[in-house]
């Protein structure tokens, strides 16, 4: 891990879970001198963090820790639902048995991660799992789209697993997936889906709704 991905973790960790409060002015002289670094990766970091919603870089001010509401976050995870869930149809019509088999041992290999608790090992895991569904979807654009709202909200689906039982629930919420993929059920597939990511939705949603409790 390069010092900006650990400073970009570390700050992503603490944003999300309201440690640091919205509207907060992230000094990089400070950082910088918090972390032990130059202020070179503690830019690229706020860079990054830009991009996923949580910093606003403003000019004259900097970087600045950014506001969310419960309704702008349930309207993400809303769009990536219903995107996600259009890449589970056409994948289950479309994937070859190859990529079945694929999508399977993908989810086998989130077994020890979720008997564990490990919500790093077990996102990293899940992200493959959901990146072999977009790409048997065989639609550019659906996949551009679905990439780009799952970017937007990679922290909240990383940190969403902190609820307690969610890992367990989400390995859960894969068997039956797998099981439809097999089937070639598409409606059962996207349905699915659908309630997979709703339920990522209404953790991440529980997660602003305590950070910003706090900060009222």
């Amino acid at each position: 891990m390069s010092l900006a991905d650990h400073v970009s973790a570390v700050l992503e960790k603490e944003i999300v879970l309201g440690e640091i409060a919205p509207g907060l002015h992230l000094d990089e002289g400070s950082l910088a001198t918090r972390f032990g670094t130059s202020r070179t990766p503690v830019r690229e970091a706020l860079t990054r963090l830009s991009v996923s919603g949580l910093v606003e870089l403003r000019p004259r001010r900097g970087a600045v820790v950014a506001e969310i509401s419960e309704s702008a976050m349930a309207q993400r995870f809303e769009a990536l639902a219903g995107l996600e869930g259009l890449c589970a149809h056409y994948a289950a019509l479309r994937m070859t048995d190859e990529e079945r088999l694929a999508l399977r041992d993908a989810h086998r290999r989130c077994v020890p991660p979720a008997e564990s608790g490990d919500y790093l090992r077990y996102d990293a895991a899940d992200m493959i799992f959901h990146r072999l569904i977009l790409e048997g979807c065989r639609n550019d654009i659906l996949v551009e789209h679905t990439l780009a709202v799952r970017r937007l909200l990679k922290p909240w689906r990383r940190l969403q697993f902190h609820a307690e039982g969610r890992v367990a629930a989400s390995f859960d919420e894969h068997e039956g997936i797998v099981a439809a993929f097999a089937d070639g059920d598409a409606e059962l597939a996207e349905r699915l889906i659908r309630g997979h990511v709703d339920l990522q939705g209404r953790a991440a949603v529980g997660l602003v709704a305590e950070s910003n409790a706090a900060h009222r």
